[in-house]
């Protein structure tokens, strides 16, 4: 299957000064990476449908180092401005920052929703590309090529240089912690809010070893794992499933659903 680059659509953002309490969201999800927040729009689109859903977003410049410690300071000062836990949920680095943060303030978590991140959480597509690159005696634009194959399947060359430009402007400014210097593991271990864990069945870069690895950290009667058709971007091809499973594992029936609400964004 040929992945045609999708549209930007982006969200409007407002600044980090929280929302009134009154408005607090059910959920909130979030997002370190600006170059792969399209692939979000359409999950986003039907949790919306159902519950208030809130976006947050950090974004760092070219002159920042990266650092998930500013993203999770930040998301600090955003979240204690409410005075109930929520929802929090996000993809790959943004999930893994909603995990620090929730290991840290439990008490402001209601539940955390993780896709495409496994029991390593540091392992993500940056990490691999790091470690070929240092492994292989290729150019860069061939290993960047082999990550787009790994990403999204094989595509018709035409569309290469679309997705490579997306892939260099994640490495410009994703928070992500890995370089050709180094890469940075984090160890397993468990949390203390409810926990669902998503993974793509076909996802070479949080592979379904990864995604089961959570198995023994699991707490008994609520956490669960889900594992969908798809690559990394699992959630981009199937937004129906992976969020009907999302409002299952809130406890959200169809006989409970507010009123749809239009997604709002904050940053």
């Amino acid at each position: 299957m040929h992945y045609a680059p999708l549209p930007h659509l982006p969200l409007s953002l407002s600044s980090l000064t929280p929302m009134p309490l009154s408005s607090c969201p059910d959920a909130l999800w979030l997002n370190v990476s600006p170059s792969f927040e399209r692939f979000d729009h359409k999950l986003l689109g039907c949790l919306a449908r159902y519950v208030e859903v809130a976006h947050w977003a950090y974004r760092q410049t070219p002159d920042e180092p990266s650092s998930l410690d500013i993203a999770v300071t930040l998301l600090h000062d955003y979240l204690k401005g409410y005075d109930r836990p929520i929802h929090l949920l996000g993809h790959g680095m943004g999930g893994l920052v909603g995990l620090l943060y929730a290991r840290q303030n439990p008490h402001r978590v209601k539940s955390l929703t993780l896709l495409s991140v496994g029991v390593n959480p540091m392992v993500d597509w940056q990490a691999h590309y790091y470690a070929q690159l240092e492994r292989l005696p290729c150019r860069r634009r061939q290993v960047l090529t082999q990550m787009v194959y790994s990403l999204f399947g094989h595509q018709a060359r035409p569309l290469l240089p679309g997705w490579i430009n997306l892939l260099e402007q994640d490495l410009l400014h994703s928070v992500s912690p890995h370089s050709l210097l180094k890469r940075v593991s984090l160890c397993p271990s468990s949390v203390a809010v409810p926990l669902m864990v998503c993974g793509g069945e076909e996802d070479a870069i949080v592979d379904p070893t990864q995604i089961q690895g959570w198995q023994p950290w699991l707490k008994k009667g609520g956490d669960r794992i889900a594992l969908f058709p798809g690559r990394h971007f699992f959630h981009a091809l199937h937004p129906h499933p992976v969020a009907n499973q999302i409002l299952s594992f809130w406890g959200t029936t169809h006989n409970l659903l507010v009123a749809p609400q239009g997604l709002r964004a904050v940053s």
